[in-house]
């Protein structure tokens, strides 16, 4: 076993509570996410849930980094509460506010954006569980897209602390899009590229 191994926290066995400083320096092959005090595990993400990720990250780098903003992928630990952790599938920071650049992140991006996967728990999660999660962390804008619905849906965080409706489509071009002035999302561009990977279109063939 090597030096690097044996350094590295042992991952914590099933019902074992843990903090989130020790769960921010689990190694990042071991996946969950920290609710109330213990690792869950995540959902397994398909190509679709990939694609999209990939998709929706380069518009917004895209659209922010000119501007001097940050977009996040999926491997950021946020520290949402006391006894919880997310890590959600892109965040973007706005200009003039930053994270940590390693670590353990408690400072709340000004968007999180999930990729709902297609089974219930998951889907449960995104929409019940981490609604309540990212509003107490103080996530400004939370969107949700489905892709099984074909749909978007963007949260405000509103004064008193609660998310409210911003924003709900499910085609044609979204612009501005809420609290993202100058960035326009074309959902059917978003969901051709889904149904061109579904369709399995042909490989090109090889050059002679």
């Amino acid at each position: 076993m090597s030096r690097a191994a044996l350094l590295e926290p042992a991952a914590p066995d099933a019902g074992t509570e843990i903090s989130l400083e020790e769960w921010a320096a689990l190694p990042e092959d071991e996946p969950g996410e920290l609710v109330d005090g213990r690792l869950e595990e995540e959902e397994v993400p398909d190509y679709v849930h990939e694609v999209l990720v990939i998709l929706l990250g380069r518009l917004l780098a895209n659209w922010v980094l000119p501007r001097r903003g940050l977009v996040g992928g999926s491997g950021g630990k946020f520290g949402t509460g006391e006894r919880r952790g997310r890590m959600p599938d892109l965040t973007v920071y706005l200009p003039g506010r930053r994270p940590p650049a390693r670590g353990l992140i408690r400072v709340p991006p000004d968007i999180a954006v999930e990729i709902v996967s297609p089974t219930p728990l998951d889907a449960r999660r995104d929409r019940v569980e981490k609604v309540d999660d990212y509003a107490a962390f103080g996530i400004r804008w939370y969107w949700i897209v489905d892709p099984e619905l074909r749909s978007l849906e963007i949260l405000e965080l509103g004064p008193d602390g609660r998310y409210v409706h911003a924003l709900g489509a499910t085609s044609g071009v979204i612009g501005p899009v809420p609290g993202c002035e100058g960035l326009a999302l074309d959902l059917d561009e978003l969901w051709g590229e889904i149904d061109r990977l579904a369709a399995g279109e042909p490989e090109a063939a090889a050059p002679q």
